[in-house]
């Protein structure tokens, strides 16, 4: 199975400019808010027309401005899972999910294969009820199985923890995940969350102003995101500007040090991130003198806020966080930083974004 999105759509104060090849399993879209991620999936599932451009799903042409071939939503095999579910409020969850059968006639049949999806989405006793009778777990779960009972052959799941409280997100999360083993085609997965896309995607694939900066291997990705963007985005607190200063060296001058590093640095270098739980008392290289500024307690960590010792005034404190249970009285005044652990970040033109 395989995906192939080429497509371009300008919208006067937003352009949408995509490159996404999608071989199979589950991909992640990860970027801010207004980024093109939804946009994006309702290219693919032909809800808004591209300008120009090409998407194909397992050898079938979706949309091809050249042929003037733009398949209907109905005709594409794609199911979308909206943000608030899209949920009939007068229909029970038995008809909710027989509307993702509009295409089987057989009444005996459609049964079947609606209680089938009712109990792969564990929904069995809950037929009868209506949506406002039901969690928002369950909610995402009868959506779910409204679009499963049609047989995609792509599943695009737009934001599908957004509505739920942290807790039940967590929750839905491992059931998800199992859920989309047994699915067993291609999902595209929209999310602003680093940690949902993390969890539930083999590959990620980085977007910001409306195209796709780097996709590859999630932990890849997370472990070498490339860019400034790309660091943001998965999460690095630590975001400096730095040359190269040798074939393994950068300096950062904001923070008066040079960092040796473990991959060779390319020219068009423009910064460096250090992720926040990177620093270490007892690291053996980068190791440099620092003044603790502040400590802000949370539940299962301590963020402890420093400055190196010729960090340039009027420059942000760098962020540490370490485990609770470590005590600072215990440590050393010198923090270093393992040469691997120093992100290397490059204009975005420089760099070559896909990763196998």
């Amino acid at each position: 199975m395989s995906l192939s999105v080429h497509i371009k759509k300008d919208f006067g104060s937003f352009r949408l400019l995509i490159d996404l090849d999608h071989p199979e399993g589950v991909t992640g879209l990860l970027g801010a808010s207004g980024c093109g991620k939804s946009l994006t999936l309702k290219a693919i599932a032909g809800i808004i027309t591209p300008d120009e451009g090409q998407i194909i799903l397992n050898g079938r042409t979706l949309f091809d401005s050249s042929q003037k071939i733009n398949l209907k939503p109905q005709q594409r095999r794609v199911g979308y899972l909206f943000q608030n579910y899209a949920l009939f409020p007068n229909m029970t969850v038995e008809k909710n999910i027989l509307c993702g059968l509009v295409r089987e006639k057989n009444r005996a049949e459609r049964k079947k294969r609606a209680a089938e999806a009712a109990a792969l989405m564990q929904l069995d006793g809950l037929m009868n009820l209506y949506p406002h009778q039901l969690s928002g777990g369950q909610q995402q779960r009868v959506a779910l199985a409204r679009i499963l009972v049609s047989e995609p052959e792509l599943l695009l799941l737009d934001e599908p923890f957004s509505a739920l409280d942290s807790y039940l997100r967590d929750q839905l999360q491992t059931q998800i995940l199992t859920i989309l083993g047994q699915f067993g085609k291609d999902v595209l997965l929209v999310s602003h969350s680093r940690d949902e896309v993390y969890h539930l995607c083999r590959r990620t694939a980085l977007m910001d102003h409306g195209r796709i900066l780097r996709i590859g291997k999630t932990k890849e990705i997370f472990a070498d995101p490339g860019s400034i963007p790309g660091a943001v985005l998965t999460g690095c607190k630590n975001i400096v500007p730095a040359i190269k200063s040798g074939p393994y060296e950068v300096e950062v001058s904001d923070w008066g040090i040079r960092l040796k590093t473990a991959k060779p640095v390319q020219e068009g270098l423009c910064a460096v991130g250090i992720r926040a739980h990177y620093f270490h008392p007892k690291a053996k290289d980068n190791v440099f003198p620092v003044t603790f500024s502040q400590e802000m307690e949370e539940p299962f960590e301590t963020t402890v806020m420093f400055r190196y010792e010729n960090q340039r005034e009027g420059t942000p404190d760098i962020w540490w966080r370490l485990p609770k249970e470590r005590k600072m009285e215990q440590m050393s005044w010198n923090l270093g930083i393992a040469p691997k652990n120093v992100l290397l970040l490059y204009k975005e033109e420089d760099r070559k974004y896909e990763t196998d």
